[in-house]
């Protein structure tokens, strides 16, 4: 170990000891600090140096192998090069760095007007950097795509930032989201407000009162290629808070499938359900009642349709089944309304001339059979009948800006029982949708319905209803509507005649996309020829609608 220790100190000595004999030479701590700082320093004498440090100054074997010094230059490791420009023999110019080297070429190159490269030689007298020599200055490199052509497609263009692209216009920045599940996107809606009216069931004998009302809607629309599928429904409920005694639900639910099959055929499908307490204006008086009595229609529909060059044809058969429950008769006990219940069958044919493709003029004719549950009804007569009818009309398709289609025709309906004369009436229908500006849309509808009866010797009646709406979005989050609507009922085989008229109208103002408060204000006037059926209804309605 002793001897291990020794030759360690040795090794250790030995570089200090080749210091101290001057093989590199003396530096001073002032020479590696002016050296640093690229500082103009006066020139070290290495003699002088030397005999300070008690040194001698190292000269090397062979002649040549350092250069010649002039005089007063320093000897030292950090003393610039021999042939830097020296402006006196005690002082030399520091090397200019690549910025001072750049900054003096751009100099020369606006002096001499010519636009050469930074690397070229822009001044005559910039001397020539020999062939072979390394360049020691930073030389700016270019990037790595540089190297290859640019592509001259769209694609070339810069791209901007995810956060800073261009976000296109909502223009319904209110209207529901939606909610998606699977393939459909469905829009439910709750309304629920307070309605002050002046006739609680607009009968001739209602009275006013405070209504809470309810109102709950859906709406799912499918998000298929090729087929598509909606389907509605609704649900509401009144109940009296004050005033006359009230309390009546209705609700339905209406689909709608339509198939792209093969060779061009299309095949539409419809299915709906509802439930309702009778209309007061019915054409059915049933005295000496609680309650009107509840009606549920079961209706549904299966169509054909097929292009053939510019001729459209379409075959279409459709089941409507309605019945009504007891009435429930002020003096106690219950009114069968079985007498009632029926069921139409009727099948139609179309086919129209594509003139243009936005106007269609068709022509159909429908055939149909209404069969009631009994054969009598409670006062003998057979009420069971065949269906006739033919229209003519013209389908409308102009895009957005307006679409539908309107007809006019004649339809009859011949009573099993002879002693019941034929329904024979004009008919009327029109589904129209216009929108003259963005934001407003213009509705108008009419249908032509025949209606039973159950008055002995009585045949029926034929309805004609009719209703034009505006829609009109006033701002971003301000909607509202106007409506107007009619109703001719002709009693048949007899004189009487009755009129309905409405009005309403009303705002929404949405605080945001899920919650808005809503306002109506309704009219509705019936003016009948026959007695104790003229009535009046004014009524004002305020609530909250949230939607998703």
């Amino acid at each position: 170990m002793l001897a291990t220790a020794s030759v360690a100190a040795v090794a250790c000595l030995l570089p200090a000891q080749a210091q101290e004999a001057g093989l590199r030479g003396a530096v001073s701590e002032t020479q590696v600090r002016d050296a640093l700082m690229w500082r103009k320093r006066p020139a070290v004498q290495p003699v002088a140096a030397a005999q300070d440090q008690n040194q001698d100054t190292y000269q090397p074997a062979s002649p040549g192998a350092v250069p010649d010094q002039p005089a007063g230059e320093a000897a030292d490791i950090f003393s610039e090069p021999p042939n830097a420009d020296q402006t006196s023999a005690s002082t030399y110019a520091l090397p200019p760095t690549t910025a001072r080297q750049r900054a003096e070429e751009a100099r020369r190159r606006l002096a001499a007007g010519t636009a050469a490269r930074p690397s070229q030689q822009s001044g005559p007298e910039a001397p020539t950097e020999p062939d072979g020599e390394l360049t020691t200055g930073a030389v700016r490199q270019g990037t790595v795509d540089s190297e290859f052509a640019p592509a001259s497609g769209s694609e070339a263009r810069r791209q901007t930032a995810i956060e800073g692209r261009y976000v296109p216009r909502d223009d319904y920045p209110f209207a529901a989201p939606g909610i998606r599940v699977g393939s459909f996107v469905l829009r439910p809606s709750l309304e629920q407000g307070v309605t002050a009216t002046s006739n609680a069931d607009s009968s001739a004998n209602g009275k006013s009162a405070v209504l809470s009302e309810t109102a709950l809607r859906l709406n799912a629309v499918s998000d298929w290629e090729r087929h598509s599928a909606t389907i509605d429904a609704y649900g509401t409920f009144r109940k009296s808070v004050s005033g006359q005694e009230l309390e009546e639900a209705t609700g339905g639910i209406d689909g709608r499938l339509e198939l792209d099959l093969t060779d061009g055929f299309r095949a539409i499908g419809t299915l709906g359900y509802n439930v309702r307490p009778e209309s007061a204006t019915s054409p059915v008086v049933i005295e000496d009642t609680v309650s009107r009595p509840l009606r549920r229609t079961l209706d549904g529909s299966l169509g054909l349709e097929k292009d053939v060059g510019k001729v459209r044809l379409a075959a279409t058969g459709e089941v409507t089944n309605e019945r009504f429950d007891d009435a429930e008769l002020s003096g106690g006990g219950t009114l069968s309304q079985e007498d009632r219940n029926s069921t139409l069958y009727t099948g139609r044919l179309r086919a129209g001339y594509e003139i243009s493709p936005a106007l269609v003029p068709f022509g159909e004719v429908e055939f149909g059979r209404r069969v009631y549950d009994l054969r009598f009804d409670t006062a003998g007569f057979e009420r069971s009948s065949n269906r006739v009818g033919a229209r003519a009309g013209v389908e409308i398709d102009m895009g957005e800006k307006f679409g539908g289609e309107v007809s006019a025709g004649w339809i009859a309906e011949d009573f099993d029982d002879d002693r019941l004369d034929t329904i024979s009436a004009a008919t009327l229908a029109a589904d129209l949708r216009w929108s003259p500006i963005r934001g407003t849309i213009v509705s108008l509808t009419g249908t032509t319905v025949v209606e039973g009866s159950t008055t002995p010797g009585q045949s029926g009646s034929v309805l004609y209803s009719g209703r034009l709406a505006v829609e009109r979005q006033m701002r971003a989050n301000l909607t509202g509507f106007a409506a107007v609507g009619t109703g001719w009922r002709d009693y048949a085989g007899s004189d009487d005649r009755e009129l309905t008229l409405t009005a309403e109208a009303g705002l929404t103002w949405w605080l945001n996309r899920y919650a808005g408060l809503t306002g109506r204000l309704r009219h509705e006037a019936l003016d009948s020829t026959l007695a104790g059926r003229d009535s009046s209804t004014n009524s004002v309605f305020v609530g909250l609608r949230v939607q998703r």
